[in-house]
């Protein structure tokens, strides 16, 4: 049962399992899921679509404003448009770090993300849940790996493209260039939030991690929402 105003921050470099672990967790505690990742890849997709350029930072923000998203079922819709498939791929992974370090995308996007938490009950992932989006969340999870694990994951990951055809070494070298734009760029870096729980994926398989995620849940609910 959702509880007013309860909102659970999953942060996290790429590979680290966000998508796998907050899909899992919302399920167990029949809360929403929201992949913010996939709103950055889904505006990139549609900035693409539309010919906005992806340093347009005033084109991009208008069309941020005014596209309408949906997720159900694990779907990343955008205008009525599932692009679930069509946004994980290696030009979308460039784009989608093009368009998240624009501060007024991101303002746009953080509105419209902080909406979806208004009524609780929303697990949310992404780089900057728990230090800007939800700064206030009820509890705050940041999922890390080894830079080798988490090029592992990706590289055999059939939902994510950008591991099809390559081997291990172009995806470790493509994580790490995210890993840097994401970590210095000027607008929300990622960044552990200091009041958050740091747990490490490395090598522990993912029903122990959701586990894991779900006792430091329970505990800060005070067991309310237990199973």
């Amino acid at each position: 049962m959702a509880e007013a105003h309860t909102v659970i921050a999953i942060d996290g470099p790429s590979g680290a399992g966000k998508g796998t672990i907050a899909r899992a967790v919302a399920t167990k505690l029949g809360y929403q899921y929201v992949d913010t990742g996939a709103m950055y890849r889904a505006v990139a997709w549609k900035a693409s679509l539309e010919k906005v350029a992806f340093d347009d930072e005033a084109g991009l923000s208008k069309l941020t404003e005014r596209v309408i998203f949906g997720f159900e079922n694990g779907r990343t819709v955008i205008d009525g448009d599932d692009v679930t498939e069509a946004i994980r791929t290696p030009e979308i992974d460039v784009a989608a770090a093009a368009v998240a370090k624009l501060p007024d995308v991101r303002r746009a996007l953080v509105a419209r993300q902080r909406a979806l938490g208004e009524c609780g009950g929303l697990v949310m992932e992404g780089r900057d849940i728990g230090t800007v989006v939800f700064p206030n969340a009820t509890v705050k999870i940041y999922l890390d790996a080894t830079a080798d694990e988490r090029a592992r994951r990706r590289a055999a990951d059939p939902a994510h493209a950008s591991g099809k055809g390559h081997d291990l070494a172009f995806v470790a070298t493509a994580l790490a260039t995210r890993d840097e734009l994401d970590r210095t760029r000027a607008a929300s870096p990622l960044k552990l939030a200091e009041d958050a729980d740091f747990v490490d994926t490395t090598g522990v398989p993912v029903e122990q991690v959701v586990q894991r995620v779900l006792t430091l849940v329970h505990a800060k609910l005070g067991g309310s929402d237990s199973e």
